[in-house]
């Protein structure tokens, strides 16, 4: 049987905040078979874990071929945002699927994940259009 959206659209937003009063935005939109992800706002450990637990749900229930995780939007991210994206690549290779994350040059994600060295696992892009590094 065959779960996955492949019609219609489904967003869905949420805030979730951080110890010092920061918060981090999550906005998911399912378009037929991609679940976009965007995060704006700061990326703490404290946001990622609530952040990662909705997400899970989202994948859970959507059951998207492609996740997007479009971290454009954040002026701030530490390690724990790396974990979310490693989260969201394990999820979607267990079921056949893909993912790839948007994070432009010069902003706090991209020097993040470049650090890292994430792009040896997830496809890195400087833009949602798919631009590639």
């Amino acid at each position: 049987i065959n779960n996955r959206i492949s019609t219609g659209q489904v967003s869905v937003r949420c805030f979730f905040f951080a110890k010092g009063g920061d918060y981090v935005n999550v906005t998911m939109s399912c378009t037929g078979s991609r679940l976009h992800i965007r995060f704006s706002g700061e990326l703490d450990h404290h946001s990622a874990s609530q952040a990662r637990a909705r997400i899970d749900r989202a994948l859970d229930d959507y059951m998207p071929r492609e996740c997007v995780v479009d971290m454009s939007g954040l002026e701030f991210m530490d390690s724990s945002g790396i974990a979310l994206i490693l989260c969201v690549v394990r999820r979607m290779r267990s079921c056949a699927g893909a993912a790839r994350v948007v994070a432009p040059p010069g902003r706090p994600p991209r020097k993040v994940i470049d650090a890292a060295g994430i792009s040896r696992v997830v496809r890195i892009d400087d833009s949602a259009e798919g631009g590639e590094n």
